[in-house]
């Protein structure tokens, strides 16, 4: 080869040597450490950029929310979702999802569940989410509630409900009367289940979550199981059972919040209450009052004979 030949080939070997020292020094500088799984650079925009998914946790929300955050930590929401472990120890986020999008920008909360701008429907799926298992709320979806948008914060406060056990907004019966204002009459007349004394709650007979029974009563299919919850003298069974009492259930006598009559009963004279069934022109199949049973001269009560009107272990005509 000529030597003016070879001597070219160097020098353009020497240039590229000097243009690719630099770019490997450079390369070594920003080269990761060990320890690191992305670049500086990568890390710092994923810092500035947080992903909407990512969860920042319960201290972050308490530095614009301390009010909010001091009610919840005293609830069982915080014990469960957050001291415990919960879902996956979210605490806020568990419920109102992954807040570092609204961390980044406070003006941002599109992508947070916001409970306050939900449908009730949309609130009633959030809260099932933990609370679908069990009796209690199995047929929410279905229950009376439900069907009229009467959601689960309207009687709930998962932040500091002032009864503690059911973080009720408020204490019963006050929290039904809100909206069945019409049962609070009923509870005031003379005879009456003692709810505002304290004695009996309204969810000793009724499911606010729903029943497979119509008025969400705690009830088997003829709707008195609830009743013999503490009337269970009445419930047999009896040698000698009182129709009424298996088929149309203790509702066809006694009111169930309460009435102007003694015993809740219907009607104020006993009398007429057993002649709905017991006349020679009822259509109920029961045997009508005998010929010396004076009815104009109104006997005191068919009970004073009768007395075992529920049900008798010794007589089918229900005498003592």
């Amino acid at each position: 080869m000529p030597h003016f030949a070879v001597s070219k080939v160097s020098r353009l070997l020497l240039l590229l040597g000097l243009l690719l020292v630099p770019t490997q020094a450079q390369a070594q500088e920003s080269a990761p450490s060990k320890g690191d799984t992305k670049p500086p650079s990568a890390v710092s925009a994923a810092a500035q950029n947080p992903s909407p998914a990512t969860y920042v946790g319960s201290e972050s929300c308490k530095t614009c929310h301390a009010d909010i955050y001091n009610g919840w930590e005293k609830s069982p929401h915080w014990k469960q979702t957050y001291k415990e472990g919960g879902i996956a120890k979210h605490g806020c986020e568990d419920c109102h999802g992954a807040a570092a999008s609204h961390v980044a920008d406070p003006t941002d909360t599109s992508k947070l569940f916001l409970f306050e701008k939900a449908t009730p429907k949309e609130i009633d799926s959030r809260c099932l989410g933990c609370h679908a298992g069990g009796t209690q709320h199995m047929n929410a979806i279905n229950s009376e509630h439900a069907k009229n948008e009467v959601s689960c914060v309207s009687c709930h406060s998962p932040h500091h409900g002032k009864d503690s056990d059911f973080m009720l907004v408020k204490s019963q019966p006050e929290l039904c009367y809100s909206c069945h204002l019409a049962k609070k009459a009923e509870f005031d007349m003379p005879f009456h289940h003692r709810v505002n004394e304290g004695l009996v709650q309204c969810t000793d007979c009724h499911n606010p979550h729903g029943t497979v029974r119509p008025k969400q009563v705690r009830t088997s299919s003829s709707q008195d199981q609830v009743c013999f919850t503490c009337h269970t003298d009445k419930q047999g069974p009896f040698v000698f059972e009182h129709q009424p009492v298996k088929i149309d259930g203790c509702q066809s006598c006694h009111l169930v919040h309460g009435g102007p009559n003694p015993h809740m009963l219907k009607l104020s004279n006993v009398n007429l209450l057993c002649l709905q069934c017991h006349t020679a022109s009822s259509f109920s199949g029961a045997p009508g009052a005998p010929s010396f049973h004076n009815q104009a001269s109104f006997f005191q009560s068919c009970v004073l004979c009768h007395s075992q009107v529920h049900g008798s272990n010794f007589d089918p005509t229900f005498f003592k």
